[in-house]
């Protein structure tokens, strides 16, 4: 445990009062009394509101990933700011993230081998969030119910809730994260290229001009070295992963603003421009996330089977997303999205001492379910979910199926929105609630 002396508890921004608080939780929580973690937790209430005297019942808000911290508040805007209009707000950094018990490149080692590490990141897994959330809200709400908003990964993580402390449930609001019940990596991966090479016709339907560049930086990094300004190598292939900005809202404007200089000439001929390779570095830079990495096909491991860099894999029967290949043959450059690769543990300095931890986590088996199918067709918690149809990150199939297997669930199908699409002001909360409660 860190001896780091926590910061004031309480502060204050135009419109918000933080609350910080700390909570101790084992690892294990089959073996309650083995090592423990720091869980951190930031609790969001309108200044011109106090908690305790409104009564304000509590949401928790469960952060997409798997990896990343919470929100950091800046005022009280997007779906924050609905939600603080009648609740007040805990915003908790998962296990491994944010201010919680960090698990990254400089504190994994003191775990010991890449084994001893691998075993030490099973226990971070959605099922252990939200056995992390269930000591939580037993310490601040006693014992009542709260309202729990997931989005994306936070949404699987509230359907393993369901599953298996729907008690500590009131109401369940999901975004962009329903995920398949039964399907494991392959078929996830298998679902997702389609959805890739789609959105990246659609951007250069957008933006003509780009493909065009696309292609001339892919033969440029397949003839060239590249090295980006945080020492990242930037191979065609790392260049694709640029269409995970196609999942957002405003992505495709950002990744045409991005290419468009690409190139600088230089006494050298054309490169890559330092403007470029810095903002491909902030795009694609998981120092901060590890667990984004290392741990994202394991949400989808529920059967025992070892994931074995699926993404991976699954690409080879999409012949398409051979950049260099594709510009050989006057093909268009297919972006790729979230997927992971183990080429990202040598391309990347801050995951380059973990790729025998990401080996070794590829490989493991023995997952064990997530989600327990028979006690969400008997759910009686209410629960609302928003589908983005074509969602770049979460198949619309495996989410209405998912959708139509837990009883009483009501959705939201739109296009309106891509995967971020809680973040666009407070229309999609307010909607999700308003649809809980007609229900």
């Amino acid at each position: 445990m860190s001896n780091v002396v926590d910061p004031p508890a309480t502060v204050r921004q135009p419109g918000l009062v933080l609350t910080d608080h700390v909570f101790d939780v084992p690892l294990d929580h089959a073996a309650p009394g083995g090592e423990r973690l720091r869980l951190y937790a930031r609790e969001v209430v309108a200044a011109d509101r106090h908690a305790d005297r409104d009564g304000l019942p509590w949401l928790l808000y469960l952060q997409g990933g798997p990896g990343f911290g919470a929100d950091r508040p800046v005022g009280r805007g997007g779906w924050l700011g609905r939600a603080l209009d009648e609740f007040r707000v805990l915003l908790l950094d998962q296990r491994g993230t944010g201010r919680s018990t960090p698990a990254t490149r400089q504190t994994l080692p003191l775990r010991g081998t890449p084994a001893e590490q691998a075993a030490y990141l099973s226990h971070f897994r959605a099922d252990a969030i939200v056995r992390d959330c269930e000591l939580v809200r037993a310490q601040l709400t006693g014992g009542r119910p709260w309202t729990v908003l997931g989005q994306s990964f936070g949404g699987f993580c509230t359907v393993s809730y369901l599953s298996y402390a729907p008690e500590g449930i009131a109401t369940a609001l999901i975004t962009g994260g329903l995920p398949g019940l039964d399907a494991d990596a392959d078929a996830v991966y298998r679902a997702a290229y389609p959805r890739m090479e789609r959105k990246t016709l659609a951007h250069y339907a957008r933006y003509p001009g780009d493909a065009e560049v696309a292609a001339r930086v892919v033969a440029h990094l397949d003839a060239h070295e590249e090295v980006l300004p945080d020492g990242s190598t930037l191979t065609p292939a790392a260049f694709q992963q640029l269409g995970i900005l196609l999942g957002s809202g405003d992505g495709s404007h950002r990744l045409h603003y991005l290419l468009e200089d690409a190139f600088v000439d230089t006494v050298d001929g054309p490169r890559l421009s330092d403007a470029f390779g810095e903002r491909v570095a902030a795009v694609l830079s998981r120092a901060g996330s590890p667990l984004y990495t290392l741990l994202h096909e394991s949400i989808y491991a529920q059967d025992g089977r070892a994931t074995n860099w699926s993404a991976h894999r699954v690409r080879d029967e999409f012949p398409g997303f051979d950049a260099p290949a594709a510009v050989a043959a006057g093909a268009p450059v297919l972006f790729t999205g979230e997927s992971v690769h183990p080429w990202m543990l040598e391309t990347q300095p801050a995951l380059r001492p973990l790729r025998e931890t990401a080996d070794a986590l590829a490989a493991r088996t023995g997952w064990g379910p997530l989600y327990d199918a028979e006690r969400l067709a008997r759910n009686t918690v209410p629960v609302v979910a928003a589908i983005y149809h074509d969602d770049l990150f979460v198949d619309t199939d495996h989410s209405l199926a998912t959708a139509r297997a837990i009883r009483g669930l009501r959705t939201w199908v739109t296009n309106e929105y891509e995967h971020d699409g809680v973040r666009a002001g407070g229309v999609v909360l307010d909607r999700l609630l308003r649809l809980a409660r007609d229900a």
